[in-house]
């Protein structure tokens, strides 16, 4: 059976879930211009897909999408959890938005990404809405951004129906952030962070942007 056929009903085959992503991506995206491939001890290869700026991206020619691969072969599992389900949890790849032309090597983001998308694999790490993950350095040289936040799926790629009983694949974008907005999510919330930038009108895909106000 192709790679590329259609997922059937009771079918979980790792090989066609990535396939199956991978178009999933590319219907929304466009065809990427790059991809990266990373393998972790304990972990399944994690690609990272680069999608270029154009009419594709919704409208907005000048931005440039990663998406990560390979995340979702495996659903995401509570690691106080002794005997975890195979087949039922969630699943998710990761999503980065960012303004091109901008002179910066946000290309040196797809490591971090790669990282990111073997937590659940390699740490047990439920990737979720409203959650953060840190970096511990700077997500590409000269950026002050060293963490994201986990964003709502569904507003740029829809989720991807698995055969049931599995959990559909979700995309999950993710919002840089600064040490310091990344501490006051931490103390506050996710929600009070997302009011800071949504009350000074932060583009949060330009890769140039100022640390929020975060006192009044």
């Amino acid at each position: 059976m192709s790679d590329n056929a259609p997922l059937a009903h009771g079918e979980l085959d790792p090989r066609q879930i990535r396939a199956a992503v991978e178009a999933r991506l590319i219907t929304a995206l466009g065809e990427p211009d790059g991809r990266a491939a990373v393998t972790f001890l304990g972990a399944d290869r994690i690609e990272v897909l680069r999608f270029p700026a154009g009419p594709a991206a919704r409208g907005e020619s000048d931005v440039v999408r990663y998406a990560t691969l390979g995340m979702s072969l495996a659903p995401m599992a509570d690691p106080a959890d002794p005997t975890p389900d195979p087949v039922r949890g969630p699943r998710a790849e990761l999503l980065l938005s960012v303004r091109a032309g901008s002179g910066v090597k946000v290309d040196e983001i797809l490591r971090p990404l790669a990282v990111f998308a073997a937590a659940p694999q390699v740490e047990g790490l439920v990737v979720a809405p409203g959650a953060s993950l840190d970096a511990g350095s700077p997500l590409w040289s000269g950026t002050p951004f060293t963490a994201v936040l986990v964003a709502e799926p569904g507003g740029l790629v829809e989720d991807l129906e698995l055969p049931a009983p599995a959990d559909p694949v979700r995309f999950l974008p993710l919002l840089p952030m600064t040490p310091n907005e990344a501490a006051h999510k931490r103390v506050h919330g996710a929600a009070a962070l997302q009011d800071r930038w949504l009350t000074h009108a932060t583009d949060l895909r330009d890769p140039h942007r100022k640390q929020v106000p975060l006192t009044d």
